[in-house]
């Protein structure tokens, strides 16, 4: 083929959109699936979580607990729902069977993912759902409570089942949702350990095929693809260049990658129902002395809070003791920029975000099972942000990683 001069020009000008091709339609023949030996949640797993729950219930003076559609009800009875204006509900017992409330059309459909022994009682359309709730409590001699409801419960559930059960006592669930599921059994913390083996995988399949004009949903779209791949469901690849990676989650202006730009990767994905939560910064080209500066702080802030971490210490004081650090080499003071303007970590499970937080002020004391993000980050507004995040585990003799930091800014995954 001979090249004219109009011919390079065009084929220069198309360089930057030759990763948006490859972001599209990526290679992804040399990955597979490394989730195929994950235990799912058993039956006998769903019996122990009722059993603690009953437990905390007698202990905390409950009734009852209601739960609306999301993770907790998925947690205790494997339903697996959206909310609508329709209710579906679970009601735990203090003892017995749990009852499920569901319209009556839907019954089928929720009866799929039902995995434990539970009563269903459905509505028709011309009925009220809390009827049957308060029938089904009623009938256990349970209605005059306390009941508890789980804390993302929505207020017209709450309002239309206090009108049913005029005097019954509503209250925070709390004790017995949270007492349950931030603790984290061997089976939950395998779960974790899949999700983050699949993200990681996928950021280092990721990381060398990022290229200069790619934005941030291109590199987005590279890690979710090899994602499913290796066998994870995607929840996020938020991807921010430049200055977008001075603010936490992003702007809305489009950057694209170019020699000297900071690359922040924060991307996670769910293996049998619990998630991953992984961060990643570096700099694409060779990184300028600030740019090394500041990742090394942010390394240096993991490791504070890790260390920190330690059974019977309260959650707030892991944030304090890198908040402290970072105070001393010139950030802040407290949550001010440029420095650290979020909190240290949070928790994690089913969700990606779950109490509690390791967050200034938060006195719950650290448990074994009790699952973290580590990610106290150091922002710059105007020039760069770096964040490395990776998430732990409580040990009866501390903390343990689910993933291992980054050893340097120069080999990020």
């Amino acid at each position: 083929m001979t090249l004219t001069r109009r011919t390079l020009v065009s084929a220069a000008a198309l360089l930057p959109f030759a990763g948006v091709l490859r972001a599209a339609e990526p290679d992804l023949a040399g990955l597979s699936d490394i989730t195929r030996a994950v235990k799912p949640i058993d039956a006998r797993e769903r019996a122990g979580r009722l059993a603690r729950a009953q437990s905390l219930m007698k202990a905390n003076g409950l009734r009852a607990v209601v739960i609306e559609p999301g993770s907790s009800l998925d947690y205790f009875t494997g339903v697996r729902w959206s909310r609508s204006e329709r209710p579906t509900l679970a009601v735990l017992p203090v003892e017995g069977e749990p009852c499920i409330v569901t319209p009556f059309f839907e019954e089928p459909s929720v009866r799929e993912t039902l995995a434990i022994p539970a009563e269903v009682r459905v509505w028709q359309e011309d009925e009220d759902a809390l009827a049957l709730v308060a029938g089904f409590l009623r009938d256990r001699k349970l209605a005059s409570g306390p009941i508890g409801i789980e804390e993302t419960a929505r207020f017209f559930l709450v309002d239309r089942l206090a009108a049913q059960l005029p005097g019954a006592k509503l209250i925070n669930a709390n004790p017995v949702v949270r007492g349950c599921r931030m603790i984290k059994t061997p089976a939950e913390i395998a779960l974790m350990q899949a999700a983050t083996d699949v993200t990681i995988a996928a950021y280092r399949w990721t990381y060398p095929r990022v290229e200069a004009g790619m934005t941030g949903a291109d590199i987005g779209a590279l890690m979710d693809a090899a994602t499913r791949k290796l066998g994870g469901d995607p929840e996020f690849a938020l991807v921010l260049i430049g200055e977008a990676s001075a603010y936490p989650h992003g702007s809305k202006v489009v950057h694209r990658v170019s020699e000297g730009q900071v690359v922040l990767m924060d991307c996670g994905c769910t293996v049998g129902g619990y998630q991953s939560d992984i961060s990643r910064t570096w700099v694409y080209g060779a990184a300028t002395t600030e740019q090394r500066k500041v990742w090394n702080q942010v390394a240096q802030g993991q490791q504070r809070a890790f260390a920190a971490a330690r059974v019977g210490t309260p959650a707030g004081a892991v944030d304090d003791a890198v908040r402290r650090m970072y105070e001393a080499a010139g950030y802040g003071p407290g949550y001010k920029l440029p420095g650290l303007s979020h909190r240290t970590g949070h928790g994690i499970g089913m969700d990606g975000h779950e109490p509690v937080n390791l967050v200034h002020g938060e006195t719950t004391l650290l448990a074994p099972g009790m699952c973290f993000s580590d990610e106290p980050g150091l922002y710059l507004p105007g020039k760069f942000g770096v964040r490395l995040e990776d998430c732990f585990h409580m040990t009866a003799t501390g903390p343990k990683w689910f993933s291992e930091p980054p050893r340097s800014i120069d080999a990020p995954v």
